[in-house]
């Protein structure tokens, strides 16, 4: 196997751990604890303290709550758009982590290349449609869109949870291409074993 030439993390400066407010450090060191590693997000992130502030907060919010979205589901959503928008980093990191909650090694690579193929249920179909759509063409959501959810019985606290994902993750995407953030090599071993 040849040597990968070694790539800077983010176009952006990285600052040092020591350098950060405690806050930040602390929840940097706190995701290290826990993963291992430090993702690369919270690295180049860093960069701007304010915004690394409230990215986390809303992260937080639309991703560790509680409701009718499972955390694999949520996993979805953004592998889904993610792959629609090119989002290297996030593709590979939100996979990783789709393989660990779904206990499957397999739906991740299948969600990222074309959902539509992928093996899950009709209802996370359905919801990956709507993502979708709010990812691409979120001025042609109509209310067609939200009976087809409602069909599969998502409420609609549910619905604003895969529509806040799908556009999040799109501010997040851009964001990631936009700084070239290079996913931590650590991602793509996650999960593959069942």
């Amino acid at each position: 196997m040849s040597e990968r030439p070694e790539k800077p993390i983010s176009r952006y400066p990285v600052p040092d751990l020591e350098s950060l407010d405690a806050d930040i450090r602390s929840r940097i060191e706190a995701v290290h604890e826990k993963a291992g590693f430090i993702p690369n997000v919270f690295l180049t992130l860093a960069h701007r303290p304010a915004e690394f502030r409230a990215f986390f907060e809303y992260h937080d919010a639309l991703m560790l709550k509680e409701g009718g979205l499972s955390k694999a589901e949520r996993e979805m959503i953004v592998v889904a758009t993610s792959a629609l928008n090119d989002c290297h980093y996030c593709v590979i990191a939100h996979g990783a982590i789709l393989r660990v909650y779904s206990r499957d090694p397999l739906v991740a690579d299948q969600v990222a290349v074309n959902y539509r193929k992928a093996d899950i249920t009709p209802r996370q179909t359905a919801m990956l449609d709507f993502a979708v759509r709010i990812a691409a063409s979120p001025g042609q959501v109509g209310q067609a869109d939200f009976e087809a959810l409602e069909a599969h019985g998502f409420d609609a606290e549910d619905i604003w949870d895969i529509g806040a994902i799908a556009a999040f993750f799109g501010l997040s995407n851009r964001i990631a291409n936009m700084i070239d953030m290079r996913p931590n090599d650590e991602f793509y071993a996650m999960g593959r074993e069942p």
